[in-house]
């Protein structure tokens, strides 16, 4: 139970955090606005990214992520007189900061899942600095033209399909994208300088960074780290006609079932099954997805509108969320951002602890749950007719083309059955 003297210190804390009131100390200026360059220390590498800082006040202020043409907003709070705290939207991280004397930004990127001792990534930031990896002028002639479709093989201990790069150089500026069966890597910005080559992007999960030489016989390698500890060696070898495997065969019911079924909780905490009378005789679209999960969340932006325009038609959604905690409540509030944030009108349902095995065992037609996101469409008389596997955004070109209109083709022709 909160007491008045509690009540009472916690509005002198708001008043000091948005200056409201008598009670604030007089505040430092603001952040500068404009563009800024930021710098990851990532175990041994630098890995860049860049931001924009709009709003002379913390109460109008956005903090715009950068990479290549793809932009992403988040709001800003200050604290106290020096500090700031971007919360990173749907993704359970922040970027908790300290304003320099100098102007400088330096903090740390840090997960806030309860109870989670991921490893903060410390990074330092400065105003006025537009360059990602090179500053203008120091550039060393590229020595190769990198632009075109690789087929990227990856050295793992675990047997794993090979990755396709996408890639677009213009003399050192490069820009791309890394798609694998799980999904894409978001939008990467880079340089090329003499045989060696560099891509990072960050976008509200961990940065990603990629380091390359391209060798005499004109293939590559490299390695692509993502986060701290999960660093991937690759050779590459441009290829036209470089393919993933097929989406859509992937993931599949095992043998004797022609339907799904599963019973779980809304964030109310009430039992949804697809037995239920609401989706019976309707095309159903189940959606795995988990909060933390980049492609997720992209799948949910193409989703959500979709559906809003088209619910009139006899169709029905839901999500099943597997969130970075076992618990309800936190799924509440992490899913909970996840439906404010894309307006999403169909129900979210809580499935368990984000992991592959778990998300199995919860739904056990499935041979098995390969990726996050899993699409599972239904037709009108509860069989399953479709999975896809992963999801590849905007930032794929013509696959995301190919994606959507076969998606309305499908979507179109299940609910035309009777």
């Amino acid at each position: 139970m909160k007491t008045h003297k509690h009540l009472f210190l916690t509005g002198l804390m708001v008043a000091g955090l948005f200056g409201n009131s008598s009670f604030a100390a007089p505040k430092k200026p603001f952040v500068k606005q404009g563009i800024w360059r930021g710098v990851f220390t990532l175990s041994e590498s630098q890995v860049p990214f860049n931001f924009e800082l709009k709003g002379k006040d913390p109460e109008h202020a956005v903090f715009t992520l950068i990479n290549g043409s793809r932009r992403d907003d988040f709001h800003v709070q200050r604290i106290g007189n020096d500090s700031l705290f971007i919360k990173m939207n749907t993704y359970d991280a922040a970027l908790v900061a300290k304003i320099e004397s100098d102007g400088k930004i330096t903090g740390e990127y840090r997960s806030l899942v309860p109870n989670f001792r991921g490893n903060a990534l410390p990074f330092t930031a400065e105003h006025g600095q537009t360059y990602r990896f090179a500053e203008p002028g120091t550039e060393a002639a590229p020595t190769y033209d990198i632009s075109g479709k690789w087929d990227l093989k990856i050295y793992s201990k675990e047997p794993t399909p090979n990755r396709i790069g996408l890639l677009k150089q213009n003399g050192n500026k490069l820009t791309g994208v890394v798609m694998s069966v799980v999904g894409d890597s978001r939008e990467l910005e880079g340089t090329v300088h003499g045989d060696e080559f560099e891509l990072s992007g960050f976008t509200g999960p961990s940065p990603i960074y990629i380091k390359g030489k391209v060798n005499d016989d004109k293939s590559l390698t490299g390695e692509i780290s993502l986060g701290i500890y999960n660093n991937i060696k690759f050779d590459g070898e441009k290829n036209a006609a470089a393919e993933l495997p097929d989406p859509y065969k992937l993931t599949f019911l095992k043998e004797g079932y022609k339907k799904l079924d599963f019973t779980l909780p809304d964030l109310n905490g009430n039992n949804v099954s697809l037995s239920d009378d609401k989706y019976k005789g309707k095309v159903v679209i189940v959606e795995i997805i988990g909060t933390w999960c980049p492609n997720c969340t992209d799948q949910t932006s193409f989703l959500s509108p979709w559906y809003n325009k088209n619910k009139d038609r006899g169709v029905e959604a839901i999500a099943i969320g597997f969130e970075q905690k076992d618990d309800l409540e936190y799924a509440k509030y992490t899913l909970g951002k996840l439906k404010e944030k894309y307006n999403i009108q169909y129900d979210i349902l809580f499935g368990g602890i984000a992991d592959k095995k778990v998300a199995s065992e919860k739904l056990p037609a499935l041979n098995r749950m390969m990726a996050f996101p899993t699409t599972i469409i239904i037709d009108r008389k509860g069989e399953v007719r479709q999975i896809h596997t992963g999801y590849t955004g905007e930032v794929t070109g013509q696959y995301y083309k190919d994606y959507v209109a076969k998606w309305n083709q499908d979507l179109d022709a299940l609910i035309a059955e009777k």
